[in-house]
């Protein structure tokens, strides 16, 4: 178990966190959730005991062992990735280094077998025997073949790097798992994977992480971190979200008998536990709902922006035909040879590992790239808005909010945008900022207040997630879900493309797989597409 007892956090005037009392307890999964900049990350290294706080204490059981996922990928450049995992058990390794030292030793005395003896001993309690078995295991399964392990972390990939990170921390069976923003650079399988480990895992682990359907599949408890405070409710996050949003809507809504409003919720619990069925933790889960208080349920503050595209226009049928689109770069074949026709109507998501393959192929489509082979065409009805990974070209200047995004308006008077800015979250003086200082959420906000203000018929969007916090991907899902348009989109996010997607396109290095109609988790499903895949991959 472990425990914050009191803590606050001040940075100069600035507090970040106060008085804030929670406890961790084993068997049990948290998700830590909160705006952008709310200390999420900082609290992780409050209880990991890698900073101190302004006041308060952490309390771990005694005994007890904590594994953090480190964050700096060049730290042990020097060490192999089987090394490295090994490390994440810190005792075991240094009675590993210890008694691997003595042994080396020349001139063995008594006193150093007594000693030895003592490590073997405490050795074997830590399952030192089969740690490197485990370590090797452990890599294998999260995507690094065994030709690595006894390769320098420095000599692999930076997604190689995360991942080797990643098996570091949850080596050796933690008793408190401290998990931030684990999925970053993971394919699905190993997403899956993750969510399958930590599901069985029986100790505690707490995590941040952006990805709705990871914090769904694995949480029992959310910790909202709101107003310097964590409050701790049961559930997973989008049990979180849609009762905080119904206990709201409640609030407001005056002339409803507090009976009528208590009814709504014990049906909203009851129709939300019989959903878990299909879940993995759904026992569990299902239990703590069915013992929850109307009491235990809160509104949430936060606040989501609006998020709505409007066409112009509509597009014609004939929207966009690839006809043996390629490209190399440096000699690599990125695309392949694609054939390809979109429909009005069309939502795709551009799904695979490589992310260079979406993001070239958007930028040769929107006419960012030369240099392709075949030919491509839209249709001469569309209007397209684009929403690229990187968007540093779009705010070089030294406009204000208001100015920058008046340049995309037809109407272009100060009520207007600002009443615009104000549904994004930009209210105030936030709207005199400058463009070119704004954070990377701040320009994604930006960059999407510019497609909507555009009005196309269709939208091209790769990973329009990024940066964004749990409530403005919330609220950019829902405006994606609506739009009538036609989308040509790419994400990390799995919620986004199972509920947006009713088409499945992966560019793999041997062709595509083009699947219309079919879900994400349908196409994930698919034993068929699945040795498809693996072939296209071989």
């Amino acid at each position: 178990m472990i425990s914050a007892n009191n803590i606050s956090l001040q940075f100069g005037s600035r507090k970040l966190f106060s008085a804030v009392n929670i406890v961790f307890s084993p068997g049990n999964c948290y998700g830590l959730i909160g705006a952008n900049g709310s200390g999420k990350s900082t609290f992780l290294r409050i209880l990991s005991g890698e900073i101190d706080s302004t006041e308060g204490e952490v309390v771990v059981t005694p005994g007890q062992r904590i594994s953090v996922l480190k964050q700096d990928q060049f730290a042990y450049d020097e060490y192999t990735s089987l090394m490295t995992v090994m490390m994440g058990h810190k005792r075991l390794f240094d009675v590993m280094v210890e008694k691997d030292a003595i042994y080396a030793k020349p001139d063995f005395s008594d006193a150093d077998g007594m000693r030895v003896s003592e490590l073997e001993g405490e050795f074997s309690d830590m399952n030192g025997w089969t740690a490197e078995s485990d370590a090797s295991k452990l890599l294998n399964e999260l995507g690094i073949p065994e030709e690595f392990h006894a390769v320098p972390m420095k000599q692999l990939e930076a997604g190689q790097k995360v991942r080797v990170l990643l098996a570091q921390a949850l080596f050796g069976s933690p008793d408190i798992l401290l998990l931030d923003e684990p999925t970053n650079h993971l394919d699905v399988e190993t997403c899956m994977w993750l969510e399958d480990f930590l599901c069985k895992f029986e100790n505690t682990a707490i995590i941040v992480s952006h990805d709705r359907h990871f914090l769904d599949n694995v949480c029992t408890h959310i910790a909202d971190i709101d107003f310097g405070k964590i409050q701790l409710y049961s559930g997973n996050y989008t049990f979180w979200s849609e009762s905080s949003q119904l206990v709201l809507r409640q609030r407001s809504e005056a002339n409803r008998k507090n009976e009528d409003k208590r009814k709504e919720i014990l049906d909203f619990i009851a129709r939300f536990s019989a959903n878990l069925s299909k879940s993995r933790q759904a026992t569990s889960r299902k239990k703590m709902l069915e013992k929850l208080t109307i009491e235990e349920i809160k509104p949430s503050s936060r606040k989501y922006p609006f998020v709505g595209f409007d066409q112009e226009r509509e597009a014609g049928n004939d929207l966009l035909s690839i006809d043996g689109l390629s490209m190399a770069i440096d000699g690599q074949v990125i695309i392949p040879k694609l054939n390809i026709n979109i429909e009005k109507g069309d939502k795709v998501a551009f799904v695979g590992p490589a992310d260079l393959v979406k993001t070239t192929l958007f930028q040769i489509l929107m006419g960012e790239l030369t240099g392709f082979t075949g030919i491509f065409k839209w249709g001469f009805s569309t209007k397209r808005a684009y929403f690229p990974k990187d968007n540093a070209k779009y705010f070089n200047s030294e406009l204000t909010i208001i100015d920058w995004l008046r340049q995309f308006s037809d109407d272009t008077s100060e009520n207007f945008i600002r009443g615009f800015l104000g549904k994004m979250l930009f209210s105030g003086e936030d709207s005199l900022k400058y463009v070119n200082v704004l954070s990377g959420g701040e320009k994604v906000r930006c960059m999407l207040s510019r497609m909507m203000l555009l009005k196309p018929n269709v939208l091209v969007m790769d990973e329009p997630t990024n940066h964004l916090d749990l409530e403005s991907i919330s609220a950019l899902n829902k405006g994606m879900e609506r739009f009538r348009g036609t989308i040509l989109f790419s994400s990390h996010d799995h919620t986004l493309v199972q509920t947006v997607a009713n088409r499945i396109i992966e560019v793999t290095p041997k062709g595509c797989i083009d699947r219309s109609g079919t879900t994400f988790d349908e196409y994930l499903a698919d034993e068929r597409l699945k040795q498809m895949r693996h072939q296209l991959y071989s």
